[in-house]
């Protein structure tokens, strides 16, 4: 809203106040005001809605409404200067404009006057809202839970701070930052308002050169790898017709939307550079992946002046490149989503190799957003005691001179204390060297009530735990990861122990409850999924009966009090596949059924002519026996072989009548794992000449997405009798040349031998 001050809010005049000489300024005071809201005559729209929300939130403090007036009123001393205005020469009131950028602000007090001024963009009303928080009290802890003291006096003691963001962009990708109004308070970018400045988000190849549109007639202008080309890699950067064709498409979005200053032009989210002689010698000549995209961008680039056009330094690319620069309006957005988050990048070494490129990325250029990973992506709901290292991490991102920071947490859904995670990086995005503690101990004590001290205890408990264990933390980790460190059987009574006096301190007030129902959440998720690895007797899924295995008692209960719960707390989906409570239910229900077989191999010897692998332990051969089933996590009670094949044989302990044989194996090729082509089964009397007596072939598809379960299986001929049971693989070892992992080793995961 543009132009002069609105007539209803001018002209207001309450009975004055008497203010001292000397102290703070008194605002408000019984009730009255001699106070004016000043703002320009014809104020930009950001300076008068800052006025606005001063004015409405003073009137919340107080009951007073304190009148917003335009510098065309006659001076007076009791004076808020919101904004610009021709107020500050003639009270000699020296504003650093030149130093407040686009969003920084300046709060001090001049003899009587209040000044919140601000920078071009939202300077103005980040320092009403800082005002609010710093001086009144107020805090907005989500987009729906705010706090603000009454007063009946509003006294504002001697000011003098001038403050700018560390980060001219901060973006956190979480559920209350997507709310218009919490972004603004807490001054963050959110994805309503880089939609306006961002044409293109990330991963564009295939939007420029779509395979549907060109791959069957040009098969040219994509990845060659093994000396196939393939439609779902990455674009033959070599080839002219393909920057010819991707700056005629740019340029034809840059005429749809020519207000969108940042378009990217970036890799798809998988693997596989074109490996076509011509790329070779581009990756040779600019030192790798990098160099051969920088090198296309920077052509796009130029033909673009005006604009800034980003692209991925991202898992292959993420190292910087050699003998070349990016253009100066070529933004590099430079991921970190291998690093482990228990402890600081700057101090992990097995980060070192990303402060590396961090380091040379910043040499070649300042033009940098940081693109950095704050939640576990495959378990929403599980802990994650990352909030340690949001700190340092930035902190070093400032230090390095990173001016654009996007923190990627799970988007519009709930995860494990999302309301406390975006609270925090709002506040260090703003100021790297905040108080996480304090902030932590302010925002808990705020928004649980008298929860709060339990909840700081967990979270303290949690995080303790990790440090003192020296474990890692992964993005793309789960519960069972944390069994031995900050999960352990022992934690978890602990944890559940403190949620229990935490819900009882707030056991009289419902919304509170329901808060502190969210964040004990996380706790019944990771026993939920720890106890399917049976870990202790309590600990578990099933037990072991006379006749084979039954549900633990209460485990059915404990899930429908977690269903009922993530429901009732908000949870739609609990991982970045958008895996659901209600499928979550059907997949756990499910395996009550399905998840321990008792049969005639039960616990009998196994042999494997190669060993399951231990990146994934699951007790060695043993496993292939020992009665319980996998579930679609290849973590849980599968047996891995990794770019080998699975040849076990089964001692039964004697000459027994056989039926059939069969056994699962799991499907995820984002994961490398594929069933095998055929499975082999044979017996034997001796352990020496074994006879075949079936041969199953796969019937998924090696190209199916997802995570599915095949079962191989053969039939015993009517009479069959035997001691041994071998059961043998033909698989893919190697991820097959169109997979993102081509070349790489592939898995094969088997949970169970069942002789029937």
């Amino acid at each position: 809203m543009k132009g002069r001050v609105p007539a209803l809010v001018l002209g207001l005049v309450l009975q004055s106040v008497a203010i001292p000489a000397d102290g703070p300024l008194v605002i408000v005071a019984e009730g009255k005001t001699s106070y004016r809201i000043i703002v320009s005559t014809k104020p930009a729209e950001i300076d008068l809605r800052a006025a606005q929300e001063l004015q409405s939130y003073l009137r919340k403090v107080s009951d007073v409404l304190v009148p917003i007036e335009s510098d065309a009123s006659p001076p007076r001393d009791e004076e808020i200067l919101v904004g610009r205005s021709g107020r500050y020469a003639r009270a000699r009131i020296d504003i650093p404009w030149e130093k407040l950028g686009e969003d920084g602000y300046v709060l001090k007090t001049a003899g009587r006057r209040l000044v919140i001024a601000g920078g071009r963009a939202k300077g103005s009303l980040y320092g009403v809202y800082a005002f609010l928080e710093d001086v009144l009290g107020c805090r907005k802890y989500t987009a729906s839970a705010m706090t603000v003291p009454k007063k009946s006096t509003v006294a504002v003691d001697p000011l003098d701070k001038t403050e700018g963001p560390a980060f001219e962009f901060r973006e956190v990708s979480m559920p209350d930052a997507f709310d218009d109004a919490f972004a603004e308070w807490h001054k963050l970018d959110n994805r309503a308002s880089r939609a306006r400045r961002w044409g293109l988000w990330v991963h564009t190849f295939d939007v420029f050169v779509p395979p549907g549109k060109y791959f069957e007639t040009h098969p040219e202008y994509f990845t060659e790898w093994n000396g196939r080309r393939l439609p779902h890699g990455q674009l033959c950067l070599s080839n002219p017709e393909v920057l010819r064709i991707v700056i005629e498409e740019l340029g034809r979005r840059v005429r749809e939307k020519p207000e969108a200053r940042f378009w990217s032009v970036s890799q798809n989210d998988t693997f596989l550079p074109c490996q076509c002689a011509s790329c070779r010698s581009l990756e040779e000549k600019y030192g790798g992946p990098s160099g051969a995209i920088l090198w296309f961008v920077n052509q796009v680039a130029r033909a673009f002046p005006d604009k800034v056009i980003s692209t991925l330094a991202y898992q292959y690319s993420r190292q910087a490149p050699r003998n070349i620069k990016p253009e100066p309006n070529v933004n590099i957005m430079l991921c970190t989503i291998e690093l482990n988050r228990s402890r600081p990048i700057a101090a992990d070494p097995g980060s070192a190799d990303f402060v590396r490129d961090l380091r040379d990325w910043t040499r070649l250029t300042k033009n940098i957003l940081l693109w950095d990973y704050v939640v576990q992506f495959r378990h929403y709901a599980g802990p994650f005691p990352n909030l340690r290292v949001l700190r340092p991490n930035l902190g070093l991102f400032a230090e390095s001179g990173i001016p654009m920071m996007f923190q990627q947490g799970s988007g519009g859904s709930p995860s494990e204390f999302h309301e406390l995670r975006t609270y925090l990086i709002s506040k260090l995005l703003w100021n790297p060297e905040a108080d996480t503690e304090a902030l932590t101990a302010d925002f808990v004590n705020g928004y649980y009530g008298p929860a709060g001290p339990e909840i700081f205890r967990y979270i303290r408990t949690l995080h303790d735990a990790l440090d003192r264990s020296g474990g890692s933390l992964g993005i793309y980790g789960s519960p069972w990861d944390g069994v031995r460190t900050y999960l352990t059987p022992e934690l978890l009574d602990v944890y559940d122990g403190i949620f229990d006096r935490a819900e009882a301190a707030v056991a009289g007030d419902p919304e509170l409850r329901l808060r502190v129902r969210t964040a004990r959440l996380p706790v019944a998720y990771a026993r939920l999924e720890i106890a399917k690895h049976h870990v202790t007797p309590s600990l578990s899924i099933f037990r072991r009966t006379p006749s084979g295995f039954e549900v633990l008692p209460g485990m059915k209960s404990r899930l429908a009090d977690f269903i009922e719960a993530a429901e009732a707390t908000g949870f739609q989906t609990l991982d970045e596949r958008r895996l659901t409570p209600a499928r979550y239910r059907a997949d756990f229900e499910r395996y009550f059924v399905d998840g321990a077989a008792a049969h005639l191999a039960l616990d009998a010897a196994v042999t494997c002519a190669s060993p399951p692998s231990e990146k994934y332990p699951v007790g060695g051969p043993a496993a292939l026996t020992d009665g319980l089933k996998g579930a679609e996590d290849y973590a849980c009670h599968w047996a891995g072989f990794e770019g080998e094949e699975l040849e076990a044989v089964i001692d039964l302990g004697s000459v027994k009548p056989l039926r059939s044989i069969r056994a699962d194996f799991l499907q995820n090729i984002n994961a490398w794992i594929w069933v095998p082509r055929e499975v082999a089964f044979s017996v034997s009397s001796d352990g020496a000449d074994f006879r075949e007596i079936g041969l199953a072939r796969a019937r998924l598809e090696p190209e199916k997405d997802g995570a599915f379960k095949e079962t191989f299986a053969a039939a015993a001929p009517r009479g069959l009798s035997a001691r041994y049971v071998k059961v043998a693989t033909r698989s893919y070892l190697r991820c097959p040349d169109w997979h993102k992992g081509a070349g790489g080793k592939a898995w094969i995961f088997i949970d169970e031998i069942v002789v029937d």
